[in-house]
């Protein structure tokens, strides 16, 4: 059991937890991720980002949004209450080096994977250039870490309710016509964001790097849930991953295997909404 410490809304769906996990604290490295499971019957297992870590507290940071039944599960979940299963650190590090400029992107909950990357990143003695976006104000998250750990900082909406009214690939383009040119990427957001990142970026021959949360099941690379097309590789998320070059991901492919789920993941979430409402009234 891991017991929950720390609990913070960030936005309208998206939560920050500090969780108990000293030894996934001491060996997680940036871009790692962790597996929970909320029910410890039938729940279905969550892959999340370590966002953050503190081996003196032996506690792991992760956040998350709201989507389906089991996210929104752990929504509902208070400090002091105990996650049943969890298990981590999941997936390969991030490589990281002194590259020289590298230019961070992170849309919407994709910010929270990026922090760790971009810290470690700055911490090896990189130039480090950073853009977060979301669609609207209200969903930007970890504005001031971002921003402390930048370089150059650049915050967009969609909407222009805040920063800059643009989307991410506007300002990466710029930055790409620059001489010199950045010496890497890494974007990590919604599939379609990544996919038009890599497209931004293809044309100036700069090296992008993405992490992909695909559907997982049990994270050992058993299930083959979380395959994608890299090259003319069949690729695991879990164990080959979660990081992978943007230019040979087959976006589409994985976008439509996503997909293919929505449905059912929000027949579920209203299922339990609707359980959740005749509980209540039954108890009154």
């Amino acid at each position: 059991m891991n017991k929950i410490l720390f609990k913070l809304q960030l936005s309208k769906d998206v939560y920050l937890m500090r969780i108990e996990a000293p030894l996934i604290a001491e060996e997680r490295a940036a871009g790692q991720f962790i597996i929970l499971q909320v029910d410890d019957e039938y729940g279905e297992r969550i892959p999340l980002t370590i966002a953050d870590a503190d081996v003196t507290e032996g506690s792991i940071t992760i956040i998350f949004q709201v989507v389906g039944k089991s996210t929104f599960q752990l929504s509902r979940m208070n400090v002091g209450n105990e996650i049943p299963t969890l298990v981590g650190p999941l997936g390969k590090p991030t490589h990281i080096e002194k590259f020289g400029t590298v230019v961070c992107v992170g849309g919407g909950i994709g910010v929270a994977p990026l922090h760790p990357i971009a810290q470690a990143l700055k911490n090896a003695g990189n130039h480090v250039i950073t853009i977060i976006g979301a669609r609207t104000k209200d969903l930007i998250i970890l504005e001031n870490e971002m921003k402390a750990i930048a370089d150059e900082f650049i915050l967009c909406t969609d909407d222009g309710s805040y920063g800059r009214k643009s989307l991410v690939t506007e300002p990466l383009k710029e930055i790409c016509e620059r001489n010199p040119k950045p010496n890497m990427v890494i974007a990590i957001g919604p599939p379609i964001m990544m996919k038009f990142c890599a497209e931004t970026t293809r044309p100036y021959e700069v090296f992008t790097q993405v992490s992909l949360n695909t559907i997982m099941v049990d994270g050992t690379g058993m299930c083959g849930g979380c395959r994608v097309n890299v090259g003319k590789e069949v690729k695991f998320v879990c164990v080959d991953g979660p990081e992978f070059d943007g230019h040979k991901v087959d976006f589409d492919n994985m976008i439509a295997r996503l997909n293919s789920y929505k449905e059912f993941e929000k027949e579920m979430h209203n299922c339990y909404l609707e359980k959740e409402i005749q509980e209540k009234e039954a108890a009154r």
